[in-house]
């Protein structure tokens, strides 16, 4: 594949050459002049007539790309100096140009602002709206728009959670390293622009994509027109959140997302509208060429739209001039060119899929077609470009989505062609036939529309069966390396298997001795057949390769013998990870949640995609660290910061049990919460003081709160108060004690110290041993403590009872309840107890291996073990 092919080589090195920089940033030697010498030394070592000088100057190449992206990702920095400006950052003033279209959601108007000084340093600006003539004021705002305004200074948000998201990095890859937080509309001033630049030309785009996707709204229903914007301009801001996680469980957002299918299809409808109206053929094709670019700006330019429209342009042009092209070739000196323009592509999940599965099918579907036992091209190119493109794209798939749809295979093969050849074709003739008679492209879009809702509905019901959701942890680099090589192998074993002795020409060997053409037949038949024999053998060690792969990515920790408990940072709330270091049983301690107030007459703030702790971040997380199932679900109580984010939790991974606290809260949230756990056939479990789950051989829960049912009715009782109702429990893993606490309060925490006592004091007493209830009070490793820290809870008696080693305070950043109070941190602090806090520390993972716990915190990077201090 690269013997002979230089672009190809050239843009693997040079590829090779960024992930290194990348990998190991920071290399002081990297930079534009490391680029320079490296290529002076490569052409010079090129014109020499000296062995194994391909080898040096490959790795030269590799140099030299690490030097330009080290160069380039050096100058990205601000200009801005954070110490200088720290004393006016609550009252920035902030003058330049809107650098990018407005989005306008509910009481949020958010976009970007270059400076208009020498510096043109561009700006995440995000607007709180304080009313509806407001959200009408900012929906006028557009680009190339002059703007002064004023507001909050800050650095964007980095990742508070292992794996978790990076804003910061993601706006860092944009060229933007501050955020400005405006409250109200008033401090911004707008005025349009006063000369010609290329943002105005970017401005008239904006204008054109929003009047096509007005046009849309009025021809498709609205559960509809937000997926038909999102697939034909590439406007995703009205899809609908659920549809889309529909589609993205089955591995069909490319039908969403702008890509080189989209690209293909609007150049077959143009050229052969163009054939049928009699244009010649050089005519049609300076036409396309012309009509492409075009094409890329409306549908929003992302990186896998203008690697399709590059090469579709390139192979237009190759067809125009008659010349041979190859589509290898093309595909990554287009790669190489978006590399040398921005490298930051290299990072873009869209830039990366569509490059491999491109150039997988390139590679592949010839190979595929051998192998395929189906004698119409038609259908044999179908299945084979289906197959090719779901194996190449797998590993990208499940290091960025963590999940895979085993029905993604079917559904591919079977709705995208519908899509392709109805919908997308359909929805844009009807889209155009509108503007010249609407009740005919109302009449076309009622057709596409009808198709749709059947085409949703399958969908939607595909994707409910989580029998085929399959969840994938986040593999390593070198695993990806090694899935592709193993497959590879696995190919090439198929294809030598192929091989027969039939190639040789039998009639060459007639006659009473053999010629020379048939010596050289018999010996090609002999090679065949030994190529043959061959391939049966490497068949089968290809195949376990193969599935041992995926086994080891599928659950890559299954012999690991350590327990893990994670403190997630979900803000103003719990959530609490667990996994027990036997059986390998997955706890998960409530789940977050947002605290939203709403109030009649301010619909109008409702976002069409708010933020959601259970679906942004609790459930990315799971999948990441590979949890496929919930075998316990503990709801401490219902108050919506700590269930809030067990909605999404139910709806895409599987939950065996729920365990709570007996009692229901009066509102629609637990309502439905309960209602989704019953429908996916969740077993419901009332826990109580006395009752204990042995989870295995190490790990043990005691329950200590709320009351045992003998001392209530027995049945779920309706209480809006929860705090007082938190299911309380102590954890036994591998001889350390872990005490739980929920919201629970001053009154529960007496009332639990007099249930462990009137215990202690039954058992000395008993004549008939039974054993006690409750296990005493006594030293605990890790205390989590009640209620994020309010002074309500945690008292000095609670604390003298338990004496624990540490303790984790569970608080959203900057939260306007003023917790931790400083009393409770204060009693912690008398007794010399080590605090570790999420608002400050972010994520708290605890790991437990033969008794000794191990600390480790996202922000501060510290590591400490149970009874220490933090270790070198």
């Amino acid at each position: 594949m690269i013997r002979n092919r230089p672009v190809v080589a050239i843009t693997l090195l040079w590829t090779f050459g960024y992930t290194i920089a990348y990998s190991l940033s920071g290399i002081s030697w990297l930079s534009l002049y490391t680029t320079l010498i490296a290529a002076i030394a490569a052409v010079a070592l090129w014109m020499l007539p000296i062995p194994g000088k391909t080898a040096v100057c490959g790795a030269l190449v590799v140099v030299m790309a690490a030097g330009y992206y080290a160069d380039y990702d050096g100058r990205n920095v601000s200009s801005l100096n954070p110490q200088a400006i720290s004393q006016e950052a609550e009252a920035f003033t902030l003058e330049g140009v809107i650098a990018d279209q407005v989005e306008v959601d509910g009481d949020k108007a958010a976009f970007t602002v270059q400076s208009a000084d020498s510096r043109r340093e561009r700006f995440a600006v995000s607007v709180k709206l304080l009313s509806r003539d407001e959200q009408a004021a900012a929906k006028t705002w557009q680009r190339a728009d002059r703007v002064i305004l004023q507001g909050t200074l800050q650095t964007p948000g980095e990742a508070r959670n292992f794996d978790g998201f990076d804003y910061r990095r993601y706006l860092r890859f944009q060229h933007i390293h501050w955020q400005v937080s405006v409250k109200g509309a008033a401090q911004v001033q707008t005025a349009s622009p006063d000369h010609w630049s290329w943002l105005q030309l970017l401005r008239w785009i904006d204008w054109f994509r929003s009047m096509l996707g007005d046009g849309m709204e009025r021809l498709f229903p609205a559960a509809q027109s937000g997926f038909m914007k999102a697939m034909l301009i590439g406007l995703t801001n009205d899809i609908d959140p659920e549809q889309f996680q529909q589609f993205s469980q089955l591995g069909l957002t490319h039908i969403i997302a702008i890509s080189g299918l989209h690209v293909a299809i609007f150049l077959a409808c143009l050229l052969w509208t163009m054939r049928k109206l009699g244009f010649t053929r050089e005519t049609y094709l300076i036409t396309a060429m012309i009509a492409v670019p075009l094409y890329v700006a409306v549908t929003g330019a992302a990186p896998s739209i203008i690697r399709a429209g590059l090469m579709a342009v390139i192979g237009l042009y190759a067809t125009y001039r008659q010349t041979l092209k190859d589509g290898l070739h093309t595909v990554l000196l287009v790669g190489l060119l978006m590399l040398l323009w921005e490298p930051y592509y290299l990072m873009n999940v869209s830039f990366q899929l569509s490059f491999l599965v491109t150039i997988g099918l390139i590679v592949g579907v010839p190979y595929a077609n051998k192998l395929m036992p189906i004698r119409s091209r038609a259908w044999r190119d179908a299945l084979s470009i289906t197959i090719v493109a779901q194996i190449v794209s797998f590993p990208v798939s499940i290091y960025y989505f963590n999940q895979f749809s085993l029905l993604s295979l079917a559904a591919n093969f079977v709705l995208v062609p519908v899509f392709s050849m109805f919908t997308m074709p359909g929805g844009t003739i009807a889209l155009f036939v509108s503007f010249v008679w609407m009740p005919a492209g109302k009449a076309l879009a009622w057709i596409v529309a009808q198709v749709n809702e059947w085409l949703f509905w399958v969908v939607s019901a595909l994707s409910r069966w989580q029998l085929f959701q399959t969840i994938w942890p986040t593999p390593g680099i070198v695993w990806i390396i090694g899935y592709y090589a193993v497959w590879s192998l696995l190919v090439y074993s198929l294809l030598l298997r192929g091989g027969n002795g039939d190639s040789g020409n039998s009639a060459a060997e007639s006659g009473p001795m053999l010629s020379a053409k048939g010596t050289q037949a018999k010996a090609g038949r002999l090679s065949a057949n030994l190529a043959a024999k061959a391939g049966y053998c490497r068949l089968p060690l290809a195949v376990c390769m193969v599935c041992g792969m995926l086994a080891y990515a599928y659950e890559p920790d299954r012999w690991v013998q350590e327990g893990q408990v994670h403190f997630i940072d979900v803000g103003q709330g719990d959530s609490i990870f667990i996994r027990s270091p036997r059986s390998r049983s997955v706890i998960l301690v409530d789940g977050g949640g947002t605290v939203s107030f709403h109030k009649p007459g301010n619909e109008w703030k409702q976002r069409s995609d708010p933020y959601e702790v259970g679906r942004k971040l609790l459930v990315p997380l799971l999948k990441q660290r590979g949890i496929h199932a919930i075998d316990y679900l503990i709801v401490t109580h219902q108050d919506a910061d700590h269930i809030g984010g067990l909605q999404a939790v139910l709806e895409q991974i599987p939950v065996k049990q729920l365990l709570f606290n007996g009692t229901i809260k009066p509102n629609p949230g637990v309502e439905t919460l309960f209602q989704t756990a019953l429908a996916n056939g969740v077993t419901l479990v009332k826990v109580y003081a006395g009752d204990i789950l042995q989870v295995d051989e190490d790990t043990r829960l005691r329950f200590m709160y709320p009351l045992p049912a003998s001392y209530t009715d027995g049945g779920i009782r309706v209480e809006k108060e929860q705090n007082t109702e938190s299911v309380v429990f102590l954890m036994e893993m591998q001889g350390t004690r872990w005490l739980l606490t929920g919201d629970m309060e001053k009154p529960s925490e007496t009332k639990v110290l007099e249930l462990i006592e009137k215990d202690r004091i039954r058992g000395e007493t008993a004549t008939d041993k039974t054993p006690p209830l409750f296990p005493g009070t006594g030293p605990v490793d890790v205390l989590k403590v009640a209620h994020h820290g309010s002074k309500t809870s945690t008292t000095d008696a609670w604390l003298d009872a338990w004496r624990p080693q540490y303790a984790v305070i569970s608080v959203g950043q900057y939260n306007t309840y003023g917790h931790p109070h400083p009393t409770v941190i204060a009693r912690l602090g008398e007794r010399g107890i080590p605090v570790l806090r999420t608002d400050a520390d972010g994520e708290v993972q605890m790991s437990v291996k033969d008794g000794v716990i191990r600390v480790r915190t996202k922000l501060r990077s510290q590591i400490m073990k149970t009874g220490g201090n933090p270790l070198d």
